[in-house]
């Protein structure tokens, strides 16, 4: 599956921007060869915990080729994840730097880096196939899911539907520290429980409205549901 999402090419506003950012670059990384291309899940096929975001950043995935590796909203995330007991170590600056992740997986519904942070719902609805992809591979083994921030909620939510769990009507509305659990609709799955988390966008996170904490309770909480050692 990963090496048919790096090759996508069908939002021609997402190809446009995510290319030109690798070729113009940021000033500090302008010795840096970027990686330019939509960004797969990072972490184990069998996880039994998903972590969704929104979208690659520009000069954070989109330069990296992985998932919140890169910036500081990665820093941010990727430190709350190692007090947590999900990750190995509390950092992610670059593929090949050590960092395993236990029992869980990254992902996110838009795999390319959007201007302004801002995918559309028409990007969104897209890049659909490659999360029921993902979830479809993940599916035996996925206990529970931490949505970061509305965005993905909205998009996680009708994917969990089509991949075999029952979401309430009406929806659950997301919220940081808002869970619900799914169960199955024909009884072969288990329950999933879904967990909702503010993005860890340096916006929330500099303004004081997500602190790590905050983050660091929410992942321990989800990963105790899904069944991971505390």
């Amino acid at each position: 599956m990963d090496s048919l999402l790096v090759e996508c090419r069908a939002c021609p506003r997402l190809v446009e921007w995510r290319e030109r950012v690798a070729r113009e670059k940021r000033a500090a990384f302008r010795d840096e060869e970027y990686w330019g291309r939509p960004v797969p899940g990072f972490g184990p096929t069998d996880a039994a915990l998903l972590i969704v975001g929104l979208a690659p950043a520009a000069h954070g995935a989109n330069r990296t080729g992985r998932m919140f590796t890169g910036d500081r909203s990665g820093d941010f995330l990727y430190a709350a994840m190692y007090e947590a007991g999900l990750a190995s170590q509390p950092t992610a600056t670059r593929i090949g730097d050590g960092l395993e992740l236990f029992g869980t997986r990254i992902t996110s519904p838009v795999h390319c880096a959007p201007p302004a942070n801002k995918p559309t719902v028409t990007e969104r609805d897209t890049c659909r196939g490659w999360l029921e992809q993902e979830l479809a591979l993940l599916s035996p083994t996925l206990r529970a899911v931490v949505v970061l921030g509305g965005f993905g909620w909205q998009a996680l939510l009708p994917v969990l539907t089509a991949a075999g769990w029952v979401v309430p009507s009406p929806r659950p509305k997301f919220g940081h520290g808002a869970s619900v659990t799914l169960p199955s609709a024909t009884g072969e799955k288990a329950p999933l429980h879904l967990f909702g988390c503010y993005h860890v966008s340096q916006q929330n996170t500099f303004t004081g409205r997500l602190t790590r904490e905050m983050t660091t309770a929410v992942l321990r909480t989800a990963a105790q549901a899904a069944g991971l050692p505390a």
